[in-house]
Protein backbone atom coordinates (compact mmCIF):
# COMPACT_ATOMS: atom_id res chain seq x y z
CA UNK A 1 0.00 0.00 0.00
CA UNK A 2 2.66 2.52 -0.46
CA UNK A 3 4.15 2.52 3.05
CA UNK A 4 7.59 2.66 3.68
CA UNK A 5 8.95 0.33 6.18
CA UNK A 6 11.74 0.88 9.31
CA UNK A 7 13.05 -1.70 11.16
CA UNK A 8 13.79 -0.79 14.61
CA UNK A 9 14.08 -1.78 18.52
CA UNK A 10 10.98 -0.18 20.68
CA UNK A 11 14.40 0.58 23.08
CA UNK A 12 15.76 3.25 20.34
CA UNK A 13 14.26 5.99 21.40
CA UNK A 14 16.66 8.39 18.75
CA UNK A 15 14.55 5.91 16.15
CA UNK A 16 11.15 6.62 17.62
CA UNK A 17 11.86 10.60 17.76
CA UNK A 18 13.10 10.61 14.25
CA UNK A 19 10.34 8.39 12.83
CA UNK A 20 7.97 10.57 14.62
CA UNK A 21 9.05 13.54 13.18
CA UNK A 22 9.13 12.24 9.57
CA UNK A 23 5.58 10.76 9.76
CA UNK A 24 2.04 12.87 9.50
CA UNK A 25 0.62 10.52 12.60
CA UNK A 26 1.75 7.40 15.37
CA UNK A 27 -0.14 4.38 15.89
CA UNK A 28 1.47 2.63 19.27
CA UNK A 29 0.86 -0.90 18.90
CA UNK A 30 4.54 -2.53 20.55
CA UNK A 31 5.13 -3.75 23.92
CA UNK A 32 7.84 -5.76 25.17
CA UNK A 33 6.23 -8.80 26.87
CA UNK A 34 9.16 -10.52 26.98
CA UNK A 35 10.77 -7.86 29.67
CA UNK A 36 7.87 -8.99 32.43
CA UNK A 37 5.25 -6.58 33.62
CA UNK A 38 8.39 -4.00 35.13
CA UNK A 39 10.85 -4.08 31.93
CA UNK A 40 7.80 -4.16 29.77
CA UNK A 41 6.12 -1.06 31.34
CA UNK A 42 9.29 0.89 31.72
CA UNK A 43 10.33 0.38 27.78
CA UNK A 44 6.82 1.44 27.00
CA UNK A 45 7.43 4.26 29.16
CA UNK A 46 10.25 5.63 27.07
CA UNK A 47 8.68 4.89 24.08
CA UNK A 48 5.29 6.94 24.67
CA UNK A 49 7.82 9.59 25.87
CA UNK A 50 9.59 9.89 22.78
CA UNK A 51 6.30 9.93 20.73
CA UNK A 52 4.55 12.59 22.87
CA UNK A 53 7.45 14.89 23.14
CA UNK A 54 8.63 14.87 19.53
CA UNK A 55 5.00 15.37 18.24
CA UNK A 56 3.90 18.40 21.12
CA UNK A 57 3.12 21.54 19.46
CA UNK A 58 3.20 19.99 15.90
CA UNK A 59 -0.44 18.92 15.74
CA UNK A 60 0.40 15.15 15.14
CA UNK A 61 -1.61 13.18 16.45
CA UNK A 62 -0.66 10.57 19.21
CA UNK A 63 -2.80 7.28 19.69
CA UNK A 64 -1.39 4.85 22.32
CA UNK A 65 -2.95 1.19 22.77
CA UNK A 66 -3.96 0.12 26.06
CA UNK A 67 -6.60 -3.10 27.24
CA UNK A 68 -9.73 -2.39 28.60
CA UNK A 69 -10.17 -2.69 32.40
CA UNK A 70 -12.74 -4.37 34.47
CA UNK A 71 -15.07 -2.87 36.84
CA UNK A 72 -17.36 -5.34 39.38
CA UNK A 73 -20.57 -5.83 38.67
CA UNK A 74 -21.42 -3.94 34.92
CA UNK A 75 -19.44 -3.58 31.75
CA UNK A 76 -16.26 -0.95 31.64
CA UNK A 77 -17.09 2.15 29.73
CA UNK A 78 -14.96 4.90 28.33
CA UNK A 79 -15.46 7.15 31.02
CA UNK A 80 -14.02 4.85 34.13
CA UNK A 81 -11.04 6.00 35.84
CA UNK A 82 -8.06 4.44 34.70
CA UNK A 83 -6.59 3.39 38.03
CA UNK A 84 -2.48 1.92 38.47
CA UNK A 85 -3.00 -1.34 40.44
CA UNK A 86 -2.77 -4.79 40.37
CA UNK A 87 -0.15 -6.78 38.06
CA UNK A 88 -0.09 -4.11 35.04
CA UNK A 89 -0.46 -1.23 37.33
CA UNK A 90 2.86 0.12 35.55
CA UNK A 91 1.23 -0.15 31.97
CA UNK A 92 -1.78 1.75 33.40
CA UNK A 93 -0.09 4.70 35.09
CA UNK A 94 2.07 4.99 31.25
CA UNK A 95 -1.62 5.51 29.81
CA UNK A 96 -2.79 7.93 32.59
CA UNK A 97 0.97 9.59 31.76
CA UNK A 98 -0.32 9.99 27.87
CA UNK A 99 -3.81 11.36 28.62
CA UNK A 100 -2.08 14.27 30.96
CA UNK A 101 0.12 14.91 28.16
CA UNK A 102 -3.20 15.58 26.03
CA UNK A 103 -4.33 18.26 29.00
CA UNK A 104 -1.16 20.09 28.09
CA UNK A 105 -2.56 20.34 24.17
CA UNK A 106 -0.52 17.20 22.46
CA UNK A 107 -2.81 15.63 20.04
CA UNK A 108 -3.04 12.18 22.06
CA UNK A 109 -5.84 9.56 22.09
CA UNK A 110 -6.39 5.93 23.70
CA UNK A 111 -7.24 2.76 21.80
CA UNK A 112 -8.51 -0.04 24.47
CA UNK A 113 -8.37 -3.17 22.65
CA UNK A 114 -10.51 -6.11 24.69
CA UNK A 115 -9.29 -9.97 25.73
CA UNK A 116 -9.14 -11.38 22.22
CA UNK A 117 -8.40 -9.43 19.60
CA UNK A 118 -9.42 -12.22 16.77
CA UNK A 119 -9.08 -12.90 12.91
CA UNK A 120 -7.41 -14.46 10.64
CA UNK A 121 -3.99 -14.53 11.24
CA UNK A 122 -4.08 -14.03 14.93
CA UNK A 123 -1.84 -16.56 16.26
CA UNK A 124 -0.65 -15.28 19.65
CA UNK A 125 -3.13 -14.24 22.04
CA UNK A 126 -5.07 -16.10 24.17
CA UNK A 127 -7.66 -18.07 21.79
CA UNK A 128 -4.37 -19.56 20.14
CA UNK A 129 -3.43 -20.39 24.04
CA UNK A 130 -6.47 -22.29 24.61
CA UNK A 131 -6.46 -24.20 21.46
CA UNK A 132 -2.83 -25.53 21.94
CA UNK A 133 -4.15 -26.24 26.00
CA UNK A 134 -6.91 -27.98 24.52
CA UNK A 135 -5.15 -30.01 21.49
CA UNK A 136 -2.35 -31.13 24.81
CA UNK A 137 -5.04 -31.81 26.93
CA UNK A 138 -7.41 -33.67 25.14
CA UNK A 139 -10.23 -31.33 27.21
CA UNK A 140 -11.34 -27.70 26.19
CA UNK A 141 -11.39 -26.24 29.44
CA UNK A 142 -12.88 -23.33 31.59
CA UNK A 143 -13.23 -22.01 34.85
CA UNK A 144 -15.94 -22.60 37.00
CA UNK A 145 -19.04 -22.15 35.75
CA UNK A 146 -17.55 -20.66 32.97
CA UNK A 147 -20.92 -17.93 32.77
CA UNK A 148 -17.95 -14.74 33.42
CA UNK A 149 -17.59 -13.03 30.17
CA UNK A 150 -14.78 -11.39 27.80
CA UNK A 151 -14.70 -8.74 25.78
CA UNK A 152 -14.04 -9.46 22.06
CA UNK A 153 -12.96 -7.69 18.64
CA UNK A 154 -12.24 -8.74 15.09
CA UNK A 155 -9.25 -7.68 13.79
CA UNK A 156 -10.60 -5.94 10.92
CA UNK A 157 -12.95 -3.69 12.94
CA UNK A 158 -9.63 -2.71 15.97
CA UNK A 159 -7.71 -1.50 12.60
CA UNK A 160 -10.79 0.28 11.13
CA UNK A 161 -10.91 2.40 14.97
CA UNK A 162 -7.65 3.08 14.51
CA UNK A 163 -7.98 4.73 11.57
CA UNK A 164 -10.74 6.53 12.75
CA UNK A 165 -8.83 7.77 15.85
CA UNK A 166 -5.86 8.98 13.65
CA UNK A 167 -8.27 10.86 11.53
CA UNK A 168 -10.77 12.33 13.74
CA UNK A 169 -10.27 11.41 17.85
CA UNK A 170 -10.58 14.68 20.02
CA UNK A 171 -7.25 15.25 22.28
CA UNK A 172 -7.54 13.29 25.17
CA UNK A 173 -10.16 10.77 24.36
CA UNK A 174 -10.04 6.96 25.46
CA UNK A 175 -11.79 4.55 22.58
CA UNK A 176 -12.92 0.87 23.33
CA UNK A 177 -12.44 -1.00 20.83
CA UNK A 178 -15.33 -3.36 21.73
CA UNK A 179 -17.25 -5.28 19.18
CA UNK A 180 -18.98 -7.77 21.49
CA UNK A 181 -19.61 -6.51 25.04
CA UNK A 182 -19.16 -10.07 26.87
CA UNK A 183 -18.64 -13.46 25.45
CA UNK A 184 -18.88 -16.02 28.10
CA UNK A 185 -15.87 -18.32 28.32
CA UNK A 186 -17.58 -21.69 29.04
CA UNK A 187 -18.92 -20.71 25.51
CA UNK A 188 -15.41 -19.86 23.96
CA UNK A 189 -14.25 -23.25 25.74
CA UNK A 190 -17.57 -25.21 23.64
CA UNK A 191 -16.57 -23.92 19.97
CA UNK A 192 -12.85 -24.94 20.31
CA UNK A 193 -14.07 -27.93 21.53
CA UNK A 194 -16.41 -28.81 18.43
CA UNK A 195 -13.71 -28.16 16.24
CA UNK A 196 -11.42 -30.06 17.51
CA UNK A 197 -14.06 -32.68 19.04
CA UNK A 198 -13.22 -32.77 22.48
CA UNK A 199 -15.49 -32.41 25.63
CA UNK A 200 -15.63 -28.73 26.89
CA UNK A 201 -15.16 -29.16 31.02
CA UNK A 202 -14.18 -26.71 33.67
CA UNK A 203 -10.60 -26.88 35.38
CA UNK A 204 -9.44 -25.10 38.28
CA UNK A 205 -7.97 -21.62 37.45
CA UNK A 206 -4.45 -22.95 38.64
CA UNK A 207 -4.26 -25.20 36.15
CA UNK A 208 -4.10 -22.21 33.49
CA UNK A 209 -0.95 -20.25 34.73
CA UNK A 210 -0.74 -16.53 35.08
CA UNK A 211 -2.18 -14.70 33.94
CA UNK A 212 -4.27 -16.88 31.44
CA UNK A 213 -5.79 -18.34 34.88
CA UNK A 214 -7.09 -15.15 36.33
CA UNK A 215 -8.29 -13.68 33.10
CA UNK A 216 -9.80 -16.92 32.91
CA UNK A 217 -11.81 -16.52 36.06
CA UNK A 218 -12.83 -12.93 35.69
CA UNK A 219 -15.77 -11.17 34.37
CA UNK A 220 -14.51 -8.45 32.46
CA UNK A 221 -17.58 -6.94 30.10
CA UNK A 222 -16.73 -3.55 28.16
CA UNK A 223 -18.71 -1.45 26.47
CA UNK A 224 -18.03 0.95 23.07
CA UNK A 225 -21.38 2.74 23.48
CA UNK A 226 -19.41 5.75 23.66
CA UNK A 227 -16.89 4.97 21.06
CA UNK A 228 -19.36 4.52 18.27
CA UNK A 229 -21.43 7.70 18.68
CA UNK A 230 -18.07 9.51 19.02
CA UNK A 231 -16.34 8.13 15.54
CA UNK A 232 -19.27 6.83 14.20
CA UNK A 233 -17.45 3.38 14.46
CA UNK A 234 -19.52 0.46 13.04
CA UNK A 235 -17.87 -3.16 13.55
CA UNK A 236 -19.17 -5.37 10.88
CA UNK A 237 -16.79 -8.51 10.57
CA UNK A 238 -17.56 -11.78 12.17
CA UNK A 239 -18.02 -12.42 16.11
CA UNK A 240 -15.62 -14.36 18.55
CA UNK A 241 -17.63 -17.53 18.16
CA UNK A 242 -18.40 -17.18 14.58
CA UNK A 243 -14.96 -16.26 14.36
CA UNK A 244 -14.00 -19.81 16.11
CA UNK A 245 -15.76 -21.91 14.03
CA UNK A 246 -14.40 -20.54 10.57
CA UNK A 247 -11.93 -22.75 11.32
CA UNK A 248 -8.55 -20.88 10.97
CA UNK A 249 -7.24 -21.03 14.39
CA UNK A 250 -7.26 -25.15 13.52
CA UNK A 251 -5.21 -24.81 10.13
Amino acid sequence: MSAEVLRGDLDDSELLRTATANTDAVIHLAYRHDLGQIGGAETDAKAITAFIETAAGTGKRVVITGATISVPDRAATEKDELVPAGPIAARIANLRNALAAARSGVQVSLVMIPRTVHGNGERHGFIPQLVARARATGISAYVGEGMNRWPAVHIADAATLYRLAVENAPTGSVLNAVGEEGVRVREIAEAIGRQLGIPAEPRPATEFGMPLGALLAGDMPASSALTRQLLGWNPTHPGLLDDIELGHYFE
